[in-house]
């Protein structure tokens, strides 16, 4: 299964090029990045081509993040479709660490999720317009 890491990052200029460059570097292709930032610090949600040599490289330039398993989730794109699914992954006492959306087809729209409890998320995630 694909990993998905949340990468913890200064809120600066350059931080985001450090990160992409040092990726770069390693051969490592991005498959799809989200992020924000507010005061002092920010954040990357990524998966790669290459889950081993990214972690090396987090490693490496002493990163801190959290690297979990990429959950694929269809959410019914209608308001409050997302809210349905956080509020049933938190009262199954499921914790958020990232989440990217990948896209709309039909009806739905598709996210992958890294959580701190994947075997209690994933009946949550998995099943189709939650």
């Amino acid at each position: 299964m694909a990993k998905q890491f949340v990468v913890q990052l200064k809120n600066e200029p350059g931080a985001m090029a450090s990160l992409a460059e040092a990726l770069a570097e390693r051969g490592v292709d991005l498959r799809a990045i989200g992020g924000g930032s507010m005061g002092d610090s920010g954040h990357v949600i990524m998966t790669t081509a290459d889950d081993d040599k990214a972690a090396a490289v987090l490693d490496e330039k002493g990163y801190t993040y959290i690297e979990g398993e990429a959950i694929l989730a269809e959410v019914d794109d209608e308001p409050g479709g997302m809210a349905r699914l956080a509020r049933e992954l938190a009262d199954a006492g499921v914790n958020i660490y990232g989440h990217l959306f990948l896209g709309r087809w039909g009806d739905s729209a598709t996210f992958t999720f890294v959580v701190d409890d994947p075997e209690k998320a994933r009946p949550i995630l998995e099943r189709k317009g939650a």
